[in-house]
C-alpha cells in the first residue's frame, strides 16, 4: 500500500455507504499529540445516520510495561498517560480494564485512574443486581478501592502497551520492554497503520473485568 498520502495534514476520500450506498466522504485529518505521537483522525457521516469515527497511530514506541506500587497519598498524585491502546491493571483487585473500540486516551494520575475504575464497578454492580455473589464481589471492590484512595490499602497498578504509549511518570515507577509474544497478547483497541507491513488492522474488543476472582 502506498503511504504517502498519510504524509497530509488533511484530506477527503470517498467510498460507497455499507447502509445506503451513495457516496460518503471520509474526512482525514493528522495530528501531533504529546505521549501518543502522529495519529489520523478519521470520520464520516452518511446521510442515512450511517456514521463512522476512528483513530490511526502512524508512529508507535517500544512497548512496554509500567509497573508502581501506590502505597500512601503522596503516590496518587503519579501522572499516568493512557493511550487508546493501554491496558491497565490492579492485581490485587482482579481489575483488568482493557481497551476496545471506544476507549479514551487521557492524562490523569493514579487517583484519577481509581476514580474511573469504581465508577466501573458501580455500573457493574447494577448489571448484576440479584445475583448475590456478585454483587457481595462488587461491595468488596468497592470498599477496597475507598481505603486505597483514603491511604488505608496498598495496591500496584500496572499499564502495558503494545505501542509504548502510555506511561506512568514516578521514581517509583518501573519500567520494562515487553517481548514480542507479550505485546501480541494485548489488544490495541483501535486502527493501528502498520508502517512495515503495510496493512490495516482493527482491534474491536472491549473487555472490562472489574467483578474478577482475587
Amino acid at each position: 500500500m502506498n503511504i504517502d498520502f498519510l504524509k497530509q495534514e488533511g484530506f477527503k476520500t470517498s467510498i460507497c455507504c455499507p447502509l445506503c450506498q451513495r457516496d460518503l466522504v471520509m474526512n482525514w485529518q493528522r495530528d501531533n499529540i504529546p505521549y501518543f505521537g502522529e495519529i489520523m483522525y478519521v470520520s464520516a457521516r452518511c446521510q442515512c445516520s450511517f456514521r463512522f469515527a476512528d483513530t490511526m497511530i502512524l508512529s508507535s514506541k517500544e512497548p512496554m510495561r509500567y509497573e508502581m506500587p501506590v502505597e500512601n497519598w503522596e503516590d496518587l498524585d503519579a501522572r499516568v498517560i493512557r493511550s487508546t491502546s493501554g491496558t491497565i491493571r490492579i492485581p490485587e483487585m482482579g481489575v483488568i480494564i482493557e481497551p476496545g473500540s471506544v476507549s479514551e486516551s487521557y492524562v490523569t494520575n493514579i487517583e484519577g485512574v481509581l476514580h474511573r475504575v469504581r465508577n466501573v464497578l458501580i455500573t457493574a454492580s447494577r448489571w448484576v443486581q440479584g445475583d448475590e455473589e456478585k454483587t457481595s464481589r462488587s461491595q468488596e471492590l468497592l470498599c477496597m478501592l475507598e481505603e486505597v484512595i483514603q491511604g488505608k490499602r496498598k495496591i500496584t497498578v500496572i499499564i502495558e502497551d503494545p505501542l509504548g504509549n502510555s506511561a506512568i511518570i514516578s521514581k517509583k515507577a518501573k519500567s520494562v520492554k515487553l517481548s514480542k509474544e507479550e505485546a501480541e497478547k494485548l489488544n490495541t483497541g483501535m486502527i493501528v497503520f502498520d508502517v512495515d507491513k503495510s496493512e490495516l488492522t482493527n482491534d474491536v474488543s472491549d473487555n472490562v473485568q472489574p467483578l474478577g476472582g482475587d
